[in-house]
């Protein structure tokens, strides 16, 4: 899959250090992907789950919030936001 961008990965991970390890693991994973489905996804992040359009996954043992746009046919994955878990909680994400 090509991940658009990793830069939100690393503007997250310089205000939270302990996030880098879990968000370049995901990287790695998302980039050597063949994800063609939701159901593909699942096979590498169990955790992963579908919010409206997007897909949001679970890092860093719950910590951890990465919301995605993944257009498979186009084999696009396309980073929203990185969230801690209170943030993500508040639900503001989804307004932007």
């Amino acid at each position: 899959m090509h991940v658009l961008s990793i830069t939100p990965l690393k503007e997250f991970w310089e205000t939270h250090p302990q996030a880098k390890g879990p968000l370049r693991a995901w990287y790695g994973t998302a980039t050597r992907a063949d994800w063609t489905c939701f159901a593909d996804v699942r096979r590498d992040y169990s955790s992963a789950d579908t919010v409206s359009k997007f897909v949001v996954f679970n890092l860093g043992g719950n910590k951890y919030r990465l919301t995605t746009a993944i257009h498979f046919n186009r084999r696009k994955v396309y980073v929203r936001t990185v969230l801690t878990h209170t943030e993500y909680d508040r639900d503001k994400w989804k307004e932007e």
